[in-house]
């Protein structure tokens, strides 16, 4: 069975309390980080996972779509302490990645690294020691909505075969685009942490496309 994360880009902001209510089976509420630099978009920030945090107990994945992340950790940790599981950053926005991540397990908390599309799996072989999850992008970061492009699913599958080739077992997620169509694609390829957002919460019955996506089988 694969792990749900409910992405809350995809949701009403004007009635946030209730659209988390819509998705109570989730296994993960995934919140978007944007600064308007790394992605031209500007979403969350802390006070917004302040209010989430208070009401759900849902825990959090928070994906950092920001320039430096390691600059906004104390302030993302401190506003979700207690509900934060993993904090996931881009490699291609962190000077030193390995520090970065190092200071995310420093907190006692997941890390996990995303990719973006034209970025290579190969540079994760020096931090796999760091990670807990590899997110592989198959939008280009930065707006809800997006078409899932095909051509990531080779991808996911070289990620799996890199992290097999160097002994480990880590997470593979997939962002963008993810629905009851391209779910099955994703999953036979390796993965098995799903974020879904126009899926989940443009459906009539949100709870029940959860369990659909969960129980994928191929």
């Amino acid at each position: 069975m694969q792990t749900i994360a409910a992405s809350l880009l995809a949701a009403d902001f004007a009635c946030l309390e209730q659209e988390v209510a819509k998705v109570a089976n989730a296994d993960y509420l995934h919140v978007d980080v944007m600064d308007g630099q790394f992605v031209p978009n500007i979403s969350f920030g802390p006070p917004v996972i302040a209010s989430i945090a208070k009401i759900t107990p849902i825990p959090l994945h928070v994906h950092l779509m920001v320039e430096e992340p390691i600059r906004l950790l104390d302030s993302i940790f401190a506003s979700g302490e207690g509900q934060i599981d993993c904090i996931t950053v881009h490699a291609e926005a962190c000077k030193h990645l390995h520090r970065t991540l190092q200071a995310i397990k420093d907190r006692g908390i997941k890390a996990g690294v995303a990719l973006n599309p034209a970025t290579s799996v190969t540079g994760l072989e020096h931090v796999t020691e760091l990670l807990d999850r590899v997110l592989v992008m198959t939008v280009n970061p930065g707006f809800g909505g997006q078409q899932f492009l095909l051509e990531m699913v080779p991808k996911i599958k070289a990620t799996h075969q890199l992290l097999s080739s160097l002994g480990v077992s880590k997470e593979i997620g997939v962002d963008g685009g993810i629905d009851l169509e391209t779910g099955p694609l994703v999953v036979e390829a390796g993965a098995s942490f799903l974020i879904a957002g126009s899926a989940i919460f443009g459906a009539d019955e949100p709870d029940r496309v959860i369990e659909q996506l969960r129980s994928i089988v191929v």
